[in-house]
């Protein structure tokens, strides 16, 4: 998939949130990158869970006027991977919007496992 349409099926996530989550989302980047920075290449043989996305910055719900700012919280997908786990593209835009909306749920301040339970 081109980076292009990669981006547009992220956007096409966040229009279809409903509106009282979208209305809370403020501040925030979406990025997309290739791989992580320090992901090592794979070894012959060897499987492993390659991360998808991750949230950086400080979750809303930990959030206070009194905080310095540290520039925007961002969220950012990792093209390569998502598509290295998906067979097609259909799976590859389902893939994006879990991983978004996953990363969106770090942005709101849950934690791993109350994403699990979600």
């Amino acid at each position: 998939m081109k980076r292009e349409d990669f981006i547009n099926v992220a956007e096409e996530t966040l229009d279809s949130l409903p509106e009282e989550f979208r209305s809370r989302i403020q501040n925030v980047a979406i990025l997309v990158e290739d791989f992580p920075p320090n992901q090592l290449p794979p070894r012959p043989g060897q499987q492993r869970r390659l991360l998808l996305g991750i949230f950086h910055g400080v979750p809303a719900t930990q959030k206070s006027v009194f905080d310095f700012s540290s520039g925007p919280a961002h969220i950012v997908l990792y093209q390569k991977n998502i598509q290295a786990v998906c067979s097609t593209e259909a799976e590859v835009r389902h893939q994006i919007r879990q991983t978004l909306i996953h990363e969106l749920g770090h942005y709101f301040g849950m934690t791993e496992e109350q994403l699990k339970d979600v």
